[in-house]
Formats: C-alpha cells, sequence, structure tokens
C-alpha cells in the first residue's frame, strides 16, 4: 500500500512540473497578446512605457502575431549551425572511409582518417559518428568449440601424469629448510582413481622411480601414459636436435607402456590431473601443514585414501574405489 502511495505522488509531482511548464509558456503568451492589444489602442511607445520594456520587443511580437497564442510562444534556441562544424569534403571522406571499413574501431578509424588529411579531435569525431549512427559495426565473436573428449572404456586404458609443486606457505620448520617437495600424481581417466607419491625433486629418475610404483600398486594393466612437455617426462622441448629418451621414458619401454604427449602450452588436454590439483589446493594445501618430509609424506597418503574413497557424480555418486572393485561386475 505504501509503495503505491509514493508511486501516485511521483506521478502528481511529475504531472504537476508539466502542467507548471505549460501554465508558464501560456502566461507568457498572454503578457504578449496583452501587450499587442494594448499598442493597437494606444500606441506602440505608450505600450512599451506601461509594460516596462522596450519597443523593438514590441514591433517583434506584433510582426510574428497572427491572432493564436501559438505564434506568440518562444521558438527553439538551437543554433541552426555551428563555425566548427564539419565541413563537406571532411564528410565525404568520413562516408567513404566508413563505407570501406565499417568494423573498424573509434581509435582505428581516427588514425586511418588522419593519414588522409582529418586534423579533428578523436572526441569530435565519436560526436560525429554517433549523431550520423555511424559506429563500428561488431563483427560476432568466434566462440571456442572444443572437441568431444574420448571417453575410456575401461581401467588403465590411458591415465595422466602430472606433478605438482607444495606450496611454500604449507612448510614449516624443517621442511621449510629442505628447498620444496613435490607431488607425483597419477589419475585413471576410466575410475578417477588417483595415486600420489612425494619427491623432493622432480627429475626424470624421480618420475621413473615414481611410474614404476604406480604399475605395482594399480590394480589393472597400464596400457597408456599421458603427460605434458615436462623436461622429467620428455627432451622434445630441448633445443638439442639428438633429443635422447629420459629415464621415465626408458621405465614406460620396460613396463611396455605408450607415452602420449599433449600439446605443448596446452593444460586442459591434460584437464583430469589440472582438475584433482585444483581440488589438491583447496582441500589438502589450503589447511594443512608439513614441518618434515616424512610428515608430508604421511598427510599425503591420508589425503589419497579421502580422495579415493569419495564418491564422485561422474561415477554415479560412486567413489573410484567402488568403481575399480566392481568393473568386472557391472
Amino acid at each position: 500500500m505504501a509503495c503505491i502511495k509514493v508511486e501516485l505522488l511521483r506521478q502528481n509531482r511529475k504531472a504537476g512540473a508539466t502542467l507548471f511548464a505549460m501554465n508558464k509558456i501560456t502566461q507568457t503568451a498572454l503578457y504578449r497578446q496583452a501587450l499587442i492589444n494594448y499598442a493597437k489602442k494606444n500606441g506602440v511607445t505608450k505600450a512599451a512605457i506601461h509594460y516596462r520594456t522596450y519597443r523593438q520587443y514590441v514591433y517583434r511580437w506584433m510582426k510574428r502575431y497572427d491572432g493564436t497564442l501559438k505564434s506568440l510562444e518562444d521558438r527553439s534556441h538551437r543554433p541552426h549551425s555551428h563555425p566548427n562544424q564539419h565541413r563537406p569534403e571532411e564528410i565525404k571522406l568520413i562516408d567513404d572511409l566508413r563505407r570501406r571499413n565499417p568494423n573498424a574501431g573509434l581509435v582505428v578509424f581516427w588514425v586511418k582518417l588522419k593519414q588522409r588529411g582529418y586534423s579533428r579531435s578523436i572526441s569530435g569525431l565519436y560526436r560525429f559518428l554517433k549523431k550520423r549512427n555511424q559506429m563500428a559495426v561488431k563483427l560476432p565473436n568466434p566462440k571456442y568449440v572444443p572437441k568431444p573428449y574420448e571417453q575410456m572404456s575401461y581401467p588403465g586404458q590411458r591415465v595422466q601424469i602430472d606433478v605438482k609443486f607444495v606450496p611454500a606457505s604449507c612448510l614449516a620448520g624443517e621442511a621449510a629448510i629442505d628447498g620444496g617437495y613435490y607431488q607425483f600424481t597419477f589419475i585413471d581417466e576410466y575410475s578417477r582413481f588417483r595415486y600420489l607419491e612425494a619427491f623432493k625433486d622432480h627429475s626424470s629418475y624421480s618420475a621413473a622411480q615414481f611410474i614404476r610404483n604406480c604399475a605395482k600398486k594399480f590394480p589393472f594393466i597400464i596400457e597408456c601414459v599421458q603427460t605434458d612437455n615436462g623436461s622429467e617426462f620428455t627432451t622434445r622441448m630441448n633445443n638439442s636436435k639428438t633429443a635422447r629418451p629420459t629415464y621415465f621414458q626408458k621405465a614406460l619401454a620396460e613396463l611396455g607402456i605408450h607415452h602420449k604427449l599433449i600439446r605443448v602450452f596446452t593444460p586442459r588436454h591434460n584437464g583430469k590431473v589440472e582438475r584433482s590439483h585444483r581440488k589438491d589446493n583447496e582441500y589438502f594445501y589450503a589447511s594443512h601443514r608439513f614441518y618434515s618430509f616424512e610428515d608430508y609424506r604421511k598427510q599425503l597418503a591420508v589425503w589419497q585414501r579421502k580422495y579415493n574413497d569419495f564418491p564422485m557424480r561422474p561415477l554415479n555418486w560412486r567413489s573410484p574405489k567402488q568403481v575399480l572393485t566392481t568393473f568386472g561386475a557391472d
């Protein structure tokens, strides 16, 4: 009810302001009409003295008066032209250039005009284009359409491996002196099962040791390992022409596992392990502190068990361990 009253009051005020403006215009016109009628009866000089104005004012409105109050109202004061308005040759230049460059932005368009002798400011050009509805026509932005990701059919068909640097803010005491720890992550694309291991470096030797431990811990045969182009996995990014296989690649060859490298500078192709690292940041590293390498290794093992026992939406609310356990029965 209060809202209705406020709205009615606002409308009444608006109507009152409009009525006041109309009354003001009407009163001015009536004043001029009375002035003209008095001048016709008593002369212009007496009318000017009586109404306290000058004779040129009386003559001007007598000349304009046609018998209606409308003719005695003020006309628009807007100027018909401006001393600094665009010249015809400038308008032609703008029209021709806009026709050839309909999608050029304001700055680019202004620079092109300047190169052809245009001397106006960019703000003046903006007002001119805005007035004539000649602003740039923006083309639709082409959206990235990702290709459908290949879904795995069984555990071990393809796994992803990556390395995560342990945040320095999580290290305290002896751990802060050691110089940094690294989390090697193994995740199976089919079951989302993860195996995590702590290392003091991220060398190719550590990566080789990690994949051998993964082959022992994972209950299925690993057919393909997908990694990024880090130096611990490959020498693909090295400048040397004779690239040699790393310890990690030699370990893969011994185990009979195919190695797949993702496109350079495209971490989204390793999306599952990257997404799991974001979960590590949010739910593990944000709330834990490590005082030694052994302490970090134990806490990481606890976090790994929690992750593998937690139900996930992509797995129809089953945990990774449940998916592996019931794989043969499905």
